[in-house]
């Protein structure tokens, strides 16, 4: 018996590894090969280089994404000009009746006038007004507009990032999500996204407040695995792919 705690504890942990060793002994004797001690040799750090010249055609990307995010109960549509954008967004907002929009900050979404078309539905402009409890306008919204910085056809999965002018609110609050996704946006691998973060950041202040990666409405299944559409985020996504 040990004398001292100390001396228990090691008598301990030296029963434990030889359990441990006659273990992995029997495992590697009934799998007919000796134990393999040393760790292999790994021949690619990162992504082999097949896969970094993977890429699809931009009509295949467009297709792939638009089957993947459907999968995941998303909704596409194929828009030739900001123009359309607009109409889609208006006609949208009439067969629903919305009452109140909120947008982000970005000249793209100014360009769209959705405050002179949208006779008697609030539009409001995320930050613009800096008195504002803009958390809450977001959360009583029935659509949040955003432009996509990213957007990938191999995961169906749009990125956000968010910032001064493009809380992240706008895109997890209200009960409707409108993405833009600018067609040069969409790559084939989320390689192509990811490289992005590290290009040109020399610490973590220098990256986005917040990166978001949506793929459709929000899922929630972790409670007795009752699958739940929309509980900690929009329970309808569209992605507007234009250009």
């Amino acid at each position: 018996m040990a004398d001292t705690h100390k001396e228990w504890l090691a008598q301990l942990e030296a029963e434990s590894r030889v359990k441990q060793e006659a273990f992995m002994n029997d495992i590697a004797s009934k799998l007919g090969r000796a134990r393999v001690t040393e760790k292999p040799a790994q021949p690619y750090r990162g992504a082999p280089d097949f896969w970094q010249a993977f890429e699809w055609p931009l009509e295949e990307r467009i297709e792939r994404f638009t089957e993947n995010f459907q999968a995941a109960g998303g909704y596409v549509a194929r828009l030739s000009s900001m123009e359309d954008v607009k109409q889609f967004i208006v006609n949208k907002a009439q067969e629903m009746s919305v009452k109140y929009i909120i947008r982000q900050n970005q000249s793209e979404l100014d360009a769209l006038d959705l405050e002179g078309v949208l006779k008697g539905t609030s539009v409001s402009v995320w930050n613009r007004d800096p008195e504002n409890h803009w958390k809450a306008r977001a959360a009583e919204a029935d659509f949040g507009i955003v432009m996509a910085d990213y957007a990938t056809a191999y995961t169906g999965s749009m990125t956000v990032l968010s910032s001064r002018d493009k809380g992240r609110s706008v895109s997890l609050l209200p009960t409707v999500l409108m993405a833009i996704i600018p067609v040069e946006r969409l790559k084939t691998r989320l390689g192509e996204t990811l490289v992005d973060f590290d290009r040109d950041r020399t610490g973590s202040e220098n990256l986005p407040a917040g990166i978001h990666f949506i793929s459709g409405p929000s899922r929630s299944a972790d409670i007795e695995n009752d699958l739940t559409i929309g509980v900690h985020g929009p329970g309808i996504v569209y992605a507007l792919i234009v250009g």
